[in-house]
């Protein structure tokens, strides 16, 4: 199997990775969230990471590199990863009984040849309406820091979530089953 390496410090993207079976190698990119304004948040993730991915490739010489970024958007603004806990609540209850979506972005760039793919998937989250006392108790588990949106729906974070509709994976941060279908077009196949 060609050598995969991550151009990530996402813990959840390493779990999915392992989940499925692939060896990889984590080599995180140096590559600083843009301030630039984009067009639309799906341009933005693809580009993000697209950069990723050719920071991390320009390094390794030979395997593929695998970048990505995730952002939230609710009613058109892009949230992002909340500095403290009280941005946290502040994301919580605007996210609170409404539906936003997730897009992520993935890019993978051949070390050698530097031919790439970019593509992104975007999940619509319907979030239940929370009270008070339950954005309090999960704000006190501090799992919303450093996610997109302030929850994780990978842990408890699952509570706050009335329904998904698309890619479970890709609110995680990874949408496998567009990752796979990338990585065929590179002769990597995760399923023999």
């Amino acid at each position: 199997m060609t050598k995969i390496v991550l151009a990530s410090r996402s813990p959840a993207r390493e779990r999915l990775l392992r989940q499925i079976g692939i060896p990889f190698k984590v080599i995180p990119s140096r590559i600083p969230e843009s301030r630039r304004k984009f067009a639309t948040p799906e341009e933005r993730v693809q580009l993000l990471a697209l950069q990723k991915a050719k920071h991390v490739a320009s390094r390794i010489g030979h395997g593929l590199a695998m970048g990505a970024d995730t952002v939230v958007v609710h009613k058109g603004k892009i949230i992002g990863k909340p500095q403290n806990l009280t941005e946290a609540g502040k994301i919580l209850r605007e996210l609170s009984g409404s539906t936003h979506d997730v897009i992520t972005g993935i890019a993978i760039v051949n070390a050698e040849t530097g031919r790439n793919a970019v593509d992104h998937v975007k999940t619509s989250v319907k979030m239940r309406r929370l009270t008070k006392k339950e954005i309090e108790a999960y704000l006190a588990t501090g799992e919303p820091l450093g996610k997109a949106g302030a929850y994780a729906a990978q842990g408890k974070g699952a509570t706050l979530i009335q329904r998904i509709e698309g890619c479970f994976y890709n609110v995680v941060g990874l949408p496998l089953p567009r990752l796979t279908e990338m990585l065929k077009k590179f002769g990597t196949s995760l399923i023999q």
